[in-house]
């Protein structure tokens, strides 16, 4: 497989997707038309033109996947690019349209794969580590599974300063692993996850990523580390607290 998940599309000072360029050209040389997947926003027309002002730099063309039957798109895709927005939204959007098994099965088969935010979402197993709220509700929480493990992109550290009295996001990714076991690895903003085939790569600015796990402490990963051990996990999901 060929991915790219972002943890966002826009970083301070850069316009939409300009901070990770480099890194698209690279995952999208040679594609001469994109296939962009909106339904993380509500409106498909503008979201969808943002996107292709951006690729038209490249010299890559975006097609939405709401301009025709979405399963037939998907099957001649040579790429695909599922933007953020609403996670809850998108994964809906994903099992309604029949997206969910069409985009699996093509970028398993080795259709390249972008995401960001909530399309980094997607690339799990399941969406249960996203931040958004549920303002729909989907058939299930089974996401694409192009990754073994859970990603919480746009990872906040906490802030000590700070009045607000909730949970940090660390404890609310110790709540989720209590009942599963599986790894969580926090995208900090401006970083990415570059997967090539079984090689999985950290890359992107220097404030790196975060990886959580049941019953270990937290590991702190920079731009450049080799984390394809994590391609071998085995996910457990609803195993409750006293699994081993």
């Amino acid at each position: 497989m060929k991915l790219l998940l972002l943890s966002n599309s826009t970083a301070p000072g850069h316009a939409y997707l300009e901070h990770a360029r480099e890194a698209i050209a690279r995952h999208l040389h040679g594609v001469e038309e994109l296939l962009f997947v909106p339904y993380a926003l509500a409106d498909h027309d503008g979201y969808t033109a943002k996107v292709a002002a951006f690729m038209a730099d490249l010299g890559i063309g975006v097609r939405g996947v709401h301009t025709g039957d979405p399963c037939e798109l998907a099957a001649g895709a040579q790429a695909v690019f599922v933007g953020g927005g609403n996670s809850f939204r998108l994964l809906r959007a994903l099992h309604t349209t029949g997206l969910l098994g069409t985009l699996r099965e093509r970028v398993r088969a080795g259709v390249p794969y972008m995401g960001s935010s909530a399309g980094t979402n997607m690339a799990c197993p399941t969406l249960r580590t996203t931040n958004d709220m549920p303002i729909v509700q989907p058939p299930s929480f089974e996401a694409l599974d192009l990754v073994p493990f859970q990603i919480n992109p746009h990872y906040l550290d906490p802030a000590p300063e700070s009045s607000h009295m909730g949970e940090t996001r660390e404890e609310r990714l110790e709540q989720f692993l209590e009942e599963n076991a599986v790894p969580v690895l926090g995208l900090r903003e401006g970083t990415w996850l570059v997967r090539e085939d079984e090689r999985l790569e950290l890359s992107g600015v220097a404030a790196g990523a975060r990886l959580l796990r049941r019953g270990a402490a937290p590991v702190e990963h920079g731009p450049g580390t080799d984390l394809s051990e994590l391609l071998a996990t085995q996910a457990r999901f609803d195993v409750g607290p006293d699994a081993a």
